[in-house]
């Protein structure tokens, strides 16, 4: 009896798999669908280490000075309000009315508030990751009007001038090197109110107060002030416009920034090949909060406006928005193996696929690795050109023809270059990537006419 005879349904089988057009695209959706689970863990490691990028960054901010936010001074003025209670005595049962009094606090802001600062930015690097932080040298004055009670219905006799105070608010005490207030000339010496964080609108800030001792002030008299800092931070410095008329001058050699917050700079020219100057000039009409607050000092962190400094690498973002497209590359890719193999009859076998595939994915592991330690172009040409000629070099041994190759290795060129160009664009990157898959499906149509989809 001879044994070596193969089961006939079992040799139907493997024909069909060899020669069926529909066993080869199962086979190869099976791939790319297989190929998504190296593509996951490639995308779990690039926020891994944009994590790590971010705890990195921290940490020099931490150490250095966190960015700067600030606003004021603003005038406290506590005064005294008096209210009625009903007391019932225990033993008589009889009611009567006792009077008590309750310390409340005003908080007035500045008439006119000018903010002058020059700042100087340096890159500071922990491993392979940079952050920017400054120094900078930071000028405030101008001054305080009559306090106006009357809006409150606050008589003069209840207001306790001698116990006001000028406060400071700041996301950064740890930054600062030397400060310097004078009130109406006379130095004031500040000291540190810790508080809680607190969640401020859309900003998280761990704000702080800085306070003088009491100082005199006449209700019919204006107080100026000149405050000067000498304070370090990292990565941003905004202020508030508290003042009701509020101007700011910023300076800095640093070429790379941007302005944000809601207010910009109005001078055209505030860019220069050297650096920046930006001027801001805010009335209070331009904000929507008042000029003075009773009880409580109104969060307006929302309602600043500055200067980002900004290091143009965001190489992670860049790599995890390429990683997205890593799906339509492999299938393109495996689509152009598919149009081959169907019109030339050469037999690829499934590992031959597999191998093509785990070399795409292979791109995505280099760019992230040569770009930690390189820009992101000059890593992303690398990455895809190592990954073209290993393609093109192993579809030579596949495909045998040299036509085919070098018509692999110049669509691959041609994906890769599409998707670069994607990745750099924002507000059209939607448009020019629907224009793009159009015209990929308009070619794979024309190509895919002459194939026999009768042998199924």
């Amino acid at each position: 009896m001879n044994t070596s005879k193969q089961d006939p349904q079992n040799n139907k089988f493997v024909y069909w798999l060899k020669t069926s057009i529909t066993a080869r695209m199962l086979m190869i959706g099976f791939l790319t669908l297989s190929l998504l689970i190296p593509l996951s863990f490639i995308q779990n490691l690039i926020q891994e280490r944009s994590h790590r990028q971010s705890e990195a960054l921290t940490e020099i901010n931490n150490q250095w000075g966190k960015e700067i936010l600030m606003y004021g001074p603003i005038l406290k003025i506590p005064y005294k309000v008096y209210k009625e209670k009903l007391i019932t005595d225990k033993n008589t049962k009889q009611t009567y009315t006792e009077t008590y009094s309750e310390t409340k606090i005003a908080y007035f802001f500045p008439e006119n508030l000018n903010v002058n600062t020059v700042i100087n930015p340096e890159q500071k690097k922990r491993g392979i990751y940079a952050t920017a932080v400054y120094n900078s040298n930071l000028k405030i004055d101008g001054n305080f009007t009559k306090p106006d009670f009357y809006e409150m219905g606050i008589e003069y006799n209840n207001i306790l001038w001698n116990k006001a105070k000028l406060i400071i608010k700041t996301s950064n005490v740890k930054g600062i090197n030397t400060a310097n207030l004078k009130v109406n000339n006379t130095p004031q010496s500040l000291t540190s109110k810790y508080n809680a964080k607190k969640n401020y609108g859309t900003n998280i800030y761990n704000l702080h107060s800085l306070e003088t001792k009491n100082i005199v002030v006449k209700n019919t008299n204006p107080l100026n002030f000149t405050l000067e800092f000498n304070i370090k931070g990292s990565e941003k410095i905004s202020f508030v416009p508290v003042g009701k008329t509020t101007q700011a001058n910023i300076k800095s050699n640093w070429k790379d920034a941007s302005f944000f917050g809601e207010f910009l700079p109005y001078n055209n020219d505030k860019i220069t090949n050297n650096g920046f100057n930006a001027k801001w000039k805010i009335l209070d009409i331009n904000r929507p909060f008042s000029q003075h607050h009773f009880n409580n000092l109104p969060q307006l962190n929302d309602f600043a406006f500055g200067v980002n400094f900004i290091i143009p690498v965001d190489e992670y973002q860049k790599s995890e928005r390429s990683s997205k497209y890593g799906f339509l590359v492999i299938s393109l890719t495996f689509l152009i193996f598919f149009l081959i193999q169907s019109l030339s009859k050469i037999h690829i076998h499934p590992f031959q696929y597999l191998m093509i595939g785990l070399a795409l994915t292979m791109f995505y592991t280099l760019l992230v690795s040569i770009s930690e330690h390189s820009n992101f172009l000059k890593a992303y040409v690398i990455a895809a050109a190592s990954v073209i000629l290993l393609i093109t070099l192993y579809s030579k041994t596949i495909l045998k023809k040299v036509k085919f190759p070098v018509f692999i290795g110049a669509s691959l060129t041609a994906l890769y270059t599409f998707i670069y160009v994607i990745i750099q664009l924002e507000n059209y990157a939607l448009l020019v990537g629907s224009i793009g898959l159009f015209v990929i499906l308009a070619i794979v149509m024309f190509a895919s006419r002459k194939i026999d989809w009768s042998n199924g």
